[in-house]
């Protein structure tokens, strides 16, 4: 379970990077309250993509990033043949289980980032063109993920309005069972 960090705590510039991110995380979650799987999946937009694709595809990519900054091997691997597997739930999957996946990859986050001593402590990328030749740090990619989370949250608040109408701060108000509007 992903501890909510008061950001506003001086001096902790952890818990405000990992309080930040669960923010973020939760804008995503919250997008698919109350759907139906087969809401979860329409594509409302001009783009491919939907609510419960969006969700498998940060819960990846947040454990791709974690795993690169252990110096473990991402479990999750694509390529040109499956690569629209990340957006899209496959046999076996559902909007439960990827939250539960998801969840318990939140928890590494912090367990790890909690671990360390420093997040001034570096790593290297692999040799791809959209990454940074040097090394990053433990900050960086922490950056890195409130970025992924924070575009994909603003998509998922675009999918979700189009669905049904529901904006994020009515959203908010459902989540805490309290009445909107």
């Amino acid at each position: 379970m992903v501890v909510h960090v008061n950001a506003e705590t001086p001096g902790d510039e952890r818990g405000a990077l990992l309080a930040f991110l669960d923010a973020e995380r939760g804008g995503i979650r919250r997008a698919l309250l109350g759907l139906t799987a087969e809401q979860a999946g329409t594509t409302p937009s001009a783009s491919e993509l939907s609510l419960s694709g969006l969700l498998k595809h940060v819960a990846e990519v947040e454990e791709g990033w974690i795993s690169r900054a252990q110096g473990v091997d991402p479990a999750v691997r694509r390529t040109e043949a499956n690569w629209d597997e990340c957006f899209r739930l496959i046999e076996g999957e559902s909007v439960e289980s990827v939250l539960a996946y998801w969840g318990r990859v939140a928890d590494r986050t912090e367990q790890f980032i909690r671990s360390l001593p420093t997040l001034d402590a570096t790593f290297a990328l692999p040799d791809e063109p959209w990454f940074p030749k040097e090394d990053v740090s433990m900050r960086w990619v922490l950056l890195r993920l409130i970025t992924e989370m924070s575009r994909h949250s603003g998509h998922a608040d675009i999918i979700r309005e189009s669905l049904d109408g529901k904006t994020a701060f009515e959203l908010v108000a459902l989540e805490r069972g309290e009445s909107w509007g």
